[in-house]
């Protein structure tokens, strides 16, 4: 009788010292991306839809999925028209490289490479979610622009709006074309 009290006790002493599981609310920001938006050259205010760009980032093959509901072999799955693209960076290194593909459907499209250096910071977000990633654009080097095709760039101009990348909510950077 002894040892079967012993052993409840053990055991009701050893479920008590668990602990609530810590979960990651899915709202909570995480590592945030780098938002570019596009303007039109002719008339800077204006926001311009880029028609089927492609990104794909140094050492990839496909590109970034802007379309998660496509299938894995629809070439949609990496297309997206709109003014405004979000694309990640390195967490472990300082520079990136991507290619953006304007007109990726068609047989007239035009590639620039745009490069951006950058610093980050990990910053604790709770014990749940642990730690995220924040960039900083370096000022007088963020960009390096060239076309791989020999043709022109389309990408007009390049401007650092908010060198500060803490969340996803602003634009920071404009391209113009």
């Amino acid at each position: 009788m002894k040892k079967i009290i012993s052993i409840l006790l053990l055991f009701t002493f050893g479920l008590s010292s668990c602990e609530k599981d810590d979960i990651c609310d899915g709202s909570t920001p995480t590592t945030p991306r780098l938002v570019i938006t596009f303007y039109d050259s002719a008339n800077p205010t204006r926001t311009k839809n880029v028609s089927n760009l492609k990104v794909i980032g140094e050492g990839m093959d496909e590109g970034i999925v802007f379309n998660e509901n496509a299938a894995e072999d629809d070439e949609t799955r990496y297309l997206t028209n709109g003014s405004t693209v979000s694309i990640p960076l390195k967490v472990n290194d300082s520079t990136v490289t991507y290619k953006f593909i304007y007109n990726a459907a068609s047989t007239n499209l035009n590639t620039d490479v745009l490069t951006i250096n950058y610093t980050g910071q990990n910053v604790y977000v709770s014990r749940a979610c642990g730690f995220k990633t924040i960039f900083d654009l370096k000022p007088g080097s963020e960009f390096l622009r060239t076309d791989p095709d020999g043709d022109s760039v389309w990408m007009t101009d390049v401007q650092l709006k908010n060198p500060n990348i803490e969340s996803e909510d602003e634009t920071h950077i404009e391209v113009y074309f």
